[in-house]
């Protein structure tokens, strides 16, 4: 790829970011999924909590943070190209010089940039609500966690957006799919809680590693080794999503140039 190529890809993902987050700002239904609805998750985790809110209150703010992220994966960057199939420009959009993965990477950007406001809509609950002061204890490694969960959760929604457009099925279980993953992935509490048998379900998952990275990082439990593994699993999982979505969307095309089934529902 030469250099005029990928200025023009990158000028593409800028754009499509730009767009995706003007059209976030005017939905109600991601207003209420990545702010609203983490913020009841962490006000009813909270009241559960009680005596020991300043003990678990970090941990409560990280992962209702996650919830919203997911939330957004979800719902958000799976529907990246359905959206386009609705209004009527997805044939536009294959038909163009450009390729489709760059213009829903600049989508999923959007969204996950986004939903990082409702870990900041939580501290700011918890701050007022609970008369907390809420301190990240390791800084620096919150900061290289999140670019890798950014990193993890933007790659996986190719893979999400991809699935919705080559099976519109797939979209029937996005509901089903939320709750079980806040569980899985150990948001709101240790996932040694769960049965056993569910611990490799847990292992499987991208979100998992962030939300595991986050809350270390937030307690102060960082150590080099506990760090390495979840940064290595996240950037694992995320070059698994870019060969395995490099596939899905080459199938897209075909339904749409070969067998034109690409604007059926």
């Amino acid at each position: 790829m030469n250099l005029s190529k990928l200025s023009a890809h990158w000028r593409t993902v800028r754009i499509s970011f730009e767009m995706q987050l003007r059209q976030n700002f005017s939905d109600p239904f991601i207003i209420f999924a990545i702010i609203v609805q983490p913020m009841i998750i962490a006000t009813l985790a909270l009241w559960m909590l009680q005596d020991q809110v300043d003990q678990f209150a970090i941990f409560v703010i990280v992962g209702s943070g996650m919830t919203g992220l997911w939330s957004s994966l979800l719902f958000i960057s799976g529907n990246a190209i359905t959206g386009e199939r609705w209004v009527g420009t997805l044939e536009g959009l294959v038909a163009s010089p450009t390729p489709m993965p760059v213009i829903v990477l600049g989508k999923n950007l959007a969204n996950v940039f986004q939903s990082l406001s409702s870990m900041l809509a939580s501290y700011a609950l918890v701050a007022l609500l609970f008369g907390l002061s809420i301190e990240i204890q390791q800084p620096l490694l919150f900061a290289v966690s999140i670019l890798f969960a950014m990193l993890a959760f933007v790659t996986f929604g190719l893979i999400m957006a991809s699935l919705f457009i080559i099976n519109p099925a797939v979209q029937n279980w996005q509901n089903g799919l939320e709750f079980p993953v806040y569980i899985l992935g150990g948001f709101l509490f240790p996932i040694a809680l769960l049965p056993g048998w569910t611990t490799p379900l847990s292992y499987l998952l991208a979100p998992y590693w962030a939300a595991r990275a986050l809350q270390a990082a937030s307690v102060g439990a960082g150590t080099v080794e506990e760090m390495s593994l979840n940064w290595g699993m996240m950037l694992l999982f995320s070059l698994i999503y870019v060969v395995v979505s490099r596939s899905l969307f080459l199938f897209v095309l075909r339904k749409a140039r070969v067998d034109a089934t690409l604007g059926m529902q």
